[in-house]
């Protein structure tokens, strides 16, 4: 049985502050390295192969770009960083573009932040959590490629390095089977509740 895509649609993307859309509806930012899945993984949310293109070369992402899912959420894909061969001046105005729309957005409700499961926690990664520990911005964790990882023993030794790293919990995901999927959209709606 054919999984039913999302009403999922692509606004814009934004290469300064003011370019980025009025804030209408909660907004979730994913963050990461470059090539580290954000695409395909919003891909899999909105069960909408293409709507965030997807490429095997790092640092295509050059922008903010935002999608309204739904029409309930905003989901923001953010460039990826620690990608050497991007220029130095771009990376610096992304740098500034980006802590704009962390600093300063309103609607900004969560940040993912997305490490590879066969990775783990790097310098940036940890530079990142603490910058938005200093900001106050919430964040959950989410290691993609889960499925590269074939044996149980690889796959418990990656949460427990990932659970080190600091962060409560880690969403495990893979985009081939679907793992992690039904966590990700309960840490949206739990977010997105009513405060008590």
């Amino acid at each position: 049985m054919a999984v039913q895509a999302l009403d999922a649609q692509f606004i814009i993307s934004a290469v300064k502050p003011e370019q980025f859309p009025r804030e209408e509806l909660p907004e979730f930012a994913f963050l990461g390295r470059s090539n580290v899945g954000k695409s395909t993984l919003l891909n899999a949310l909105a069960k909408k192969k293409g709507l965030a293109h997807t490429s095997s070369t790092p640092g295509r992402t050059q922008s903010i770009n935002f999608f309204r899912v739904a029409g309930k959420w905003m989901f923001v894909d953010l460039p990826g960083y620690g990608y050497a061969r991007v220029p130095k001046a771009i990376t610096s105005s992304w740098k500034g573009m980006i802590e704009s729309y962390l600093q300063d957005r309103q609607a900004l409700e969560l940040c993912f932040i997305i490490l590879d499961a066969r990775r783990g926690w790097m310098d940036m990664d940890l530079d990142l959590r603490q910058w938005l520990e200093g900001q106050g911005r919430r964040y959950a964790v989410i290691a993609t490629k889960f499925d590269k990882l074939r044996t149980q023993q690889e796959r418990s030794a990656c949460v427990a390095r990932l659970q080190q790293g600091g962060a409560v919990d880690v969403i495990s995901f893979s985009a081939v089977t679907g793992q992690g999927v039904r966590e990700i959209w309960q840490t949206i709606s739990k977010t997105t509740s009513p405060k008590p």
